[in-house]
């Protein structure tokens, strides 16, 4: 797995400023208020940061922003980094400048100055968050990140604090792996295998293996992988921190998707990689809730196949029969993510009788029609536990809108030769798949689902990971475990 930046909180020493290798970096506020640390490193670079903060341009920037003055005559630091932020950020914009010191400072030692600053935990979460880099299959002699010492008024209240930010930032950091390796190392197998690994934090794994899976009647999901020469696999991960009935997170991990014999276009089909970004998230929160020692009930459950077009792929119009019963007239064969979830839900519901459950898929293209990169489309059955989860994306940053769901769209799905089609045609692509869904949840059982086509992978850098996998939904739902489902 890919190690993220170390940090470690200390107390203030101002002395030890001036001998401070790598890069020494010091949060001021808009108003340009010095604290003694600031005092000190004006007087150590004869009046460089007071003529910074003194500046009519540092009014103008924004939260996070970052100033560089490099190789300070009268530090053995290499640059002082001065960054823009007041001394009660909230949660989200101190781990933004965390991340924006962290790409200025590239990888090199770091002695921050964060004083009476609130958050320092989360500063220092979002400097580990924005040092991630995938280099796992580059061949070249690696270049650590190394260490960060985060000086701040009391180092053992921010050093308990990290315990949950690192294992969140370790969860984001698991699925980010996931996602962007490519599908020849992350086959169904491996996958699975890096899940069982998780067995020595405590999670309870359980793999079903296709046999099982056959006799569980699970149809739509292996008339998915009966392409590949890869086995479909469905992984049970249990965490029992607390009493009674679990959350169940569903993931959708088809670990490359060609579009079977519905051939998807060559551009771009590399990126079909991330297929199994749901499943990736699920993984990343099970990491995190046993890391941080949560005390919930959440068992995660994801559906690993191959979509591959061979002589024995499935073809546009077969017909299977779901694990729940109804019969599925496969139209396309790349809408098959959603054959995946179906039976995975229909099992997850039958098997651990789950309190409320949330499924996860990069299932359609028209919700980044829809939303575009910043926004995870949220499909729910119930308006409350939606405004639970999307509370928590927002306390969390993570981008998250609402989407309709209604009986009026359940008649693009209406089957002809078999109970439903798996796909409803052009319009409101996004809002069919999840009316398909909707239709393997049991009545009142609360329900989300998340399309996250759109923000599990982004071209651009985002805010707290650089371009490539982005880990959306680990903080989110681990935040919604801690507010709603954690036992005292």
């Amino acid at each position: 797995m890919t190690e993220l930046r170390a940090f470690s909180f200390a107390s203030v020493d101002l002395d030890a400023l001036a001998e401070a290798e790598g890069r020494v970096a010091v949060l001021i506020p808009s108003e340009g208020t010095m604290s003694p640390g600031a005092r000190r490193l004006n007087r150590l670079t004869k009046g460089a940061v007071a003529r910074v903060v003194e500046d009519e341009a540092w009014g103008d920037k924004k939260s996070g922003d970052v100033v560089s003055l490099a190789y300070p005559v009268g530090m053995k630091a290499e640059a002082v980094d001065i960054i823009c932020l007041e001394r009660r950020p909230s949660t989200v914009e101190a781990r933004k400048a965390g991340a924006k010191l962290a790409k200025a400072a590239g990888k090199a030692a770091l002695t921050v100055l964060a004083e009476n600053v609130k958050h320092p935990a989360e500063f220092a979460m979002g400097l580990a968050l924005r040092g991630y880099a995938f280099d796992a299959r580059k061949t070249a002699e690696k270049k650590e990140s190394k260490p960060a010492l985060v000086m701040c008024k009391e180092p053992e209240a921010a050093e308990e604090a990290a315990v949950a930010t690192r294992a969140v930032a370790e969860g984001v950091t698991f699925t980010r792996d996931l996602v962007s390796e490519p599908a020849n190392v992350l086959s169904t197998t491996e996958f699975a295998d890096r899940l069982v690994a998780l067995k020595e934090l405590g999670v309870e794994v359980e793999v079903l293996e296709e046999d099982k899976l056959t006799e569980l009647g699970m149809g739509a999901l292996l008339g998915v992988g009966q392409g590949s020469a890869m086995p479909s696999k469905v992984v049970v991960m249990r965490w029992k921190g607390g009493e009674g009935a679990p959350l169940a997170l569903i993931g959708k991990g088809v670990v490359f998707d060609t579009g079977g014999i519905s051939l998807k276009p060559a551009p771009g089909m590399e990126d079909m990689t991330m297929d199994m970004g749901g499943a990736g998230v699920v993984s990343g929160v099970m990491k995190t809730l046993a890391l941080r020692k949560a005390k919930a009930n959440v068992v995660g459950l994801v559906g690993l196949v191959e979509n591959m077009p061979s002589s024995t792929a499935q073809r546009p119009g077969d017909i299977v029969t779901s694990m729940k019963g109804d019969t599925i007239e496969v139209l396309n064969t790349d809408a098959e993510g959603r054959l995946v979830l179906a039976d995975v839900m229909w099992h997850a519901q039958l098997s651990e009788e789950p309190a409320a459950m949330i499924d996860l898929a990069t299932l359609t293209g028209a919700i980044i029609i829809a939303l575009g990169h910043d926004n995870a489309g949220v499909f729910s059955n119930d308006d409350s536990f939606a405004n639970d989860f999307l509370k928590a994306a927002k306390a969390e940053g993570e981008g998250a809108w609402q989407m309709p769901l209604a009986p009026v769209y359940d008649k693009l799905l209406d089957g002809g030769k078999a109970d439903i089609k798996n796909i409803g045609g052009r319009a409101a692509g996004s809002i069919t798949a999840a009316q398909f869904l909707q239709r393997f949840v049991k009545d009142g059982l609360p329900w989300i689902h998340l399309d996250i086509a759109g923000v599990a992978q982004d071209t651009k850098e985002t805010a707290l990971a650089p371009k490539g996998a982005t880990g959306w939904g680990v903080m989110a739902l681990d935040r919604l475990v801690r507010d709603k489902f954690e036992t005292e």
